[in-house]
């Protein structure tokens, strides 16, 4: 019901419409599955960078104590964090989540589960944080991971592109298009899958340079290029 109530809306706005703007191809695969667009001209522009404060936390920001993985986005089913959980018990790193809580049993599922694997002292869950502890912790993470089953976009992926991390995505939905050749990717969420992609990814980031190659990698989603991709777009109507 919810899904075919959105669907209607997202239609009536196509049917208003003078152009249509997505902003991956993989949004853009999806609309052209989902809705009738007609003859009217679509395009792809995808979004820009965010703008990153200074890294800093305050008197009250939670600090790992360990080296440690950081995953960011609305805590939910979709953003699949809860994968990343079996794979911590291969290592001694801390898991530091980010971002708003938007389903409570999710959250609570996540606590059970790593209560069940014996590395509650290890997952925190933090809820939403200030632009400069979010920076604090894109900067200072071992490795950011992202395993998401729904993008349209990837704008925390981005984000942590800037900080020339090392990136672990899913294979699915946008990310790939967004990433490309510059981050490492789970095929499948198994334990021991995911570890050994975690394992070779480190050893390849480490040895082969790659943070210059991600950090530029990020600097193409320029809102200044995409504002003048946008512009060409209403010169055009």
């Amino acid at each position: 019901k919810e899904q075919k109530k959105s669907l209607a809306h997202t239609q009536k706005l196509i049917n208003r419409s003078d152009a249509i703007v997505c902003i991956s191809e993989f949004c853009k695969k999806d609309v052209l599955y989902n809705c009738d667009t007609g003859n009217k001209p679509l395009y792809v522009i995808h979004n820009g960078t965010h703008w990153l404060h200074e890294p800093e936390l305050n008197a009250f920001s939670f600090k790992p104590t360990l080296p440690f993985l950081f995953g960011l986005g609305y805590v939910n089913r979709k953003k699949n964090f809860h994968v990343l959980l079996p794979m911590m018990q291969y290592n001694n790193y801390e898991l530091v989540i980010a971002g708003r809580l938007d389903e409570p049993d999710y959250l609570h599922s996540i606590k059970e589960v790593a209560n069940k694997l014996g590395i509650s002292e290890r997952v925190h869950v933090l809820g939403p944080v200030s632009e400069q502890e979010k920076a604090w912790y894109l900067k200072n993470c071992l490795a950011y991971m992202h395993p998401s089953l729904a993008e349209g976009f990837g704008a925390p992926v981005v984000e942590a592109m800037a900080f020339g991390k090392p990136i672990f995505l899913s294979n699915f939905t946008s990310l790939p298009e967004i990433a490309g050749d510059v981050a490492f990717y789970f095929s499948n969420f198994d334990a021991e899958h995911m570890h050994n992609v975690f394992t070779e990814g480190m050893n390849i980031y480490q040895s082969n340079g790659l943070a210059k190659k991600i950090i530029l990698k990020g600097s193409i989603y320029d809102w200044k290029i995409k504002a003048a991709e946008y512009l060409a777009v209403y010169h055009s109507l």
